[in-house]
């Protein structure tokens, strides 16, 4: 399948990317230990197929997803590496034993951050930059002001923004253009929904979304019995703990139930479902393999009625979800 003629732009400031991107976290483990050759062969064949946004971040792992990133594009043929847009995150500060420490978004921390990414990813500019998380030390503006420095200088191309509420995003709007926020939505995950999704919209910012499938939860391939392994960060989770773990699933069940009479994959049903939110939110799917992206781009050609939705809200309605997204020292960090 290609996607060539889904496309959506990134606010009124961004560029045009492919109406799904691909969130490369989970090729370098996240999510228990991954496939370097297939996390490449996965970013190879999403290019090819027309997607064009690449969605990293430089404390992946350690730097390691960029430096995937950065040998996928530069093995890729020279008519998909050109089309790419990449999109990297910083900010968020990390030990040798892989520990969170902080979030740094002062101006000369921005530039040092961008310096090294750009070296990894082995490109002469990052398509869209944010920070990952707001460092609660140093004001928005100055963060921001930072990145419009580099794009000024030609080493970047548009700002983003992530993980933030409507005021910060107001503040940030003020001080630069802002392409897009990043921020997590799913069908157990729209606490956008109040007021950060009128926000953006009213002053044209795109939503770039992850998170669509949960991490695997709502993707229909995830069971109770499943043992994680011990670098699984779902594993700390509250959403697959016990019984919020079964909750969700009996949640799961109930879409599985109207995306087989749609002929279609759970998965496949949710990412269609963010899809439809609107033509300012490019969902990113975090496949790890070919085989679950072809899945996820059969999302785009699912079409959801308003009979469709009423059954999805009925299955799955708005804060039906078991435990918070993230544990509870990472929820401090969010605005939802």
């Amino acid at each position: 399948m290609t996607i060539q003629t889904h496309t959506r732009t990134l606010g009124t400031t961004g560029p045009e990317v492919s109406a799904l991107g691909l969130g490369c976290m989970g090729m370098s483990g996240m999510y228990g230990d991954a496939d370097r050759a297939e996390g490449i062969a996965t970013i190879h064949a999403a290019l090819e197929a027309g997607v064009t946004l690449l969605d990293t971040g430089d404390f992946y792992a350690m730097g390691h997803n960029e430096l995937l990133v950065g040998e996928a594009l530069r093995t890729a043929p020279a008519a998909h590496r050109e089309q790419a847009l990449v999109s990297v995150k910083f900010g968020a500060l990390r030990g040798p034993d892989g520990s969170w420490i902080g979030f740094d978004g002062r101006p000369a921390a921005v530039k040092n951050f961008a310096a090294y990414s750009l070296q990894r990813l082995g490109v002469d500019h990052i398509d869209v930059y944010r920070i990952a998380r707001l460092d609660p030390d140093v004001p928005i503006e100055e963060t921001v002001g930072a990145i419009s420095e580099l794009v000024e200088q030609g080493y970047v191309r548009h700002i983003g923004l992530s993980e933030v509420g409507a005021e910060t995003i107001r503040r940030a709007a003020a001080t630069a253009p802002i392409a897009d926020l990043q921020i997590e939505y799913a069908l157990i995950s729209r606490g956008i929904e109040a007021e950060i999704l009128p926000t953006t919209r009213e002053l044209g910012i795109a939503i770039t979304a992850y998170g669509v499938l949960s991490r695997g939860l709502i993707s229909g391939h995830f069971s109770a019995d499943r043992q994680l392994a011990a670098n699984d960060w779902r594993g700390h989770s509250p959403r697959f703990q016990g019984d919020n773990l079964q909750h969700n699933l009996n949640l799961v069940e109930a879409l599985r139930k109207i995306a087989e009479q749609k002929g279609v994959t759970v998965a496949q049903i949710a990412i269609a479902w963010v899809l439809g939110r609107g033509e300012d939110i490019v969902p990113l799917v975090g496949a790890r393999t070919r085989e679950r992206l072809t899945e996820s781009l059969g999302a785009l050609e699912v079409t959801l009625d308003a009979a469709d939705l009423a059954a999805i809200e009925e299955a799955v309605p708005a804060d039906a979800a078991a435990g918070d997204r993230y544990p509870a020292a990472q929820m401090a960090h969010l605005p939802v």
